[in-house]
């Protein structure tokens, strides 16, 4: 989850909400990768989520990496809520899962170092107080009750709303996980194909990534429970988005639609304010009700911009969000998945290419197939395990036309970052699959062996 945004100043004219985007714009030499991801804690003995505090606690992760690492601790009413170093935070989701969210970085080399880092400093603290965490898209025993809320304001305030719109937006906060790359764009035509490729081929991420098929201790039904559980949790906020196909999509075109998504709050002092359901166009005209006569800033527009959660977002760069929470190799699959098919143009033609002629119910069709079937997905003839073997393939041809070297030199490019995504199309077999295995055959059934087989 986003952190409260400042600066910049008050609202004078309308034009400014897409300027905001569009200073997103930058030359290609400036394009840069961040990657997210996020995991689940729990306590080695118990089996259960940590709490905020105690001896085995978020709170005891977040100051271990503080005291033992260098980072800067981020607060809230005092209680320590995150983790700031060098352009990357350390940040708490509401069930208190543990969200690296990185520095812009300019290879897939890079930023795989980056998880790297991170993961081994989890670990090295977590250990020693007797704590795992576990990449998984959706919690797979835990109920609600068990998921303590964390100890941020925003995060009070849209669980109140997210009780009263759709019904599972408290199951997305408390229990669910997933691993996102941010990727940036050249102009605002380049913003449109991005986003248009984006949105169209997140059920291909969701699929080859697709990592939750039990929750509650019971096997779900679906390969990716999480993007169930975001189909049915707002949809003022969330979806395919089919305006972003239409003629004429651009930055104004996203500014009309996020004026018209429901507000949460305005950030005030350090305190979150109620304006839950509240319009920014009234709030644009001084006439929003928690803030009578008061008109907003551009960070209470940077603020609104990180209430909506479609399946690719525009800020001043583009949010991939498609895929589940997984393994620790597949960390760095998922930047350079979309990194190969986003920063190399004939990748990015070439990604267009297959999907430009799908209709809006196709696309929404594929994000419900890919939910329930992974890579056996089928939709009007597109077979979800060929389509991924195809947009794999681009993937890795842009990767290898972007020529990234690592290590030294002695690494030609970043291309080797998708080997565990050939290994699913060749195979079929998806993270979710593996586990069913398991779960159907050595486990016996007994799902408790995923956390000592699974956890970093």
């Amino acid at each position: 989850m986003s952190i409260p945004q400042s600066g910049g100043g008050p609202i004078e004219n309308h034009d400014q909400l897409a300027e905001v985007l569009s200073k997103g714009c930058k030359p290609k030499e400036d394009w840069r990768i961040g990657t997210e991801h996020e995991k689940f804690g729990f306590c080695q003995d118990s089996l259960l989520p940590l709490p905020y505090e105690g001896e085995r606690s978020i709170k005891a992760v977040l100051e271990g990496l503080e005291g033992r690492f260098g980072w800067d601790r981020v607060e809230e009413d005092g209680k320590i809520i995150g983790l700031t170093k060098d352009g990357a935070n350390v940040s708490l989701e509401p069930g208190g899962a543990l969200e690296l969210s990185g520095a812009p970085l300019e290879t897939i080399h890079q930023t795989c170092d980056e998880v790297n880092v991170h993961l081994a400093e989890v670990k090295s603290v977590s250990d020693e107080i007797g704590v795992k965490f576990i990449g998984l898209g959706a919690a797979p025993e835990w109920t609600h009750a068990q998921m303590p809320l964390m100890p941020k304001g925003r995060y009070k305030l849209m669980n109140n709303y997210m009780e009263k719109v759709g019904t599972m937006g408290t199951a997305m906060m408390r229990r669910t996980c997933t691993v996102q790359v941010n990727l940036d764009f050249g102009s605002e035509a380049d913003m449109v194909q991005k986003m248009r490729v984006a949105l169209a081929l997140q059920p291909v991420a969701c699929a080859l990534f697709a990592n939750s098929p039990f929750f509650e201790g019971k096997v779900n039904g679906h390969k990716s429970w999480r993007s169930r559980i975001w189909r049915d949790l707002d949809a003022a906020r969330t979806g395919m988005l089919p305006f972003v196909f239409e003629e004429g999509f651009g930055f104004e075109a996203w500014v009309q639609w996020v004026l018209d998504v429901p507000m949460y709050f305005v950030y005030r002092d350090g305190k979150y304010i109620d304006a839950l359901g509240m319009s920014f166009r009234d709030f644009l005209k001084g006439e929003l009700p928690a803030l009578p006569g008061e008109k907003p800033l551009l960070s209470d527009w940077a603020d609104h911009l990180t209430t909506v959660f479609p399946e690719a977002r525009v800020k001043q760069y583009i949010e991939m969000r498609g895929a589940d929470g997984g393994p620790w190799r597949r960390l760095c699959a998922l930047p350079a998945f979309w990194t190969g098919l986003m920063y190399d143009q004939t990748a990015l033609d070439a990604a267009w290419d297959l999907c430009k002629n799908w209709t809006a119910e196709q696309r929404e069709a594929l994000r419900v197939a890919a939910s329930v079937d992974g890579l056996q997905a089928q939709v009007d003839g597109i077979n979800m395990h060929d389509l991924a073997r195809e947009v794999v393939a681009i993937s890795h041809a842009g990767l290898k036309a972007r020529a990234k070297p690592g290590a030294g030199g002695l690494i030609a490019d970043e291309t080797h970052f998708l080997n565990a995504l050939h290994e699913s199309v060749e195979s079929g077999m998806t993270p979710a699959d593996e586990l069913l295995a398991h779960y159907n055959g050595d486990w016996d059934g007994d799902l408790k062996r995923i956390y000592a087989e699974y956890s970093y």
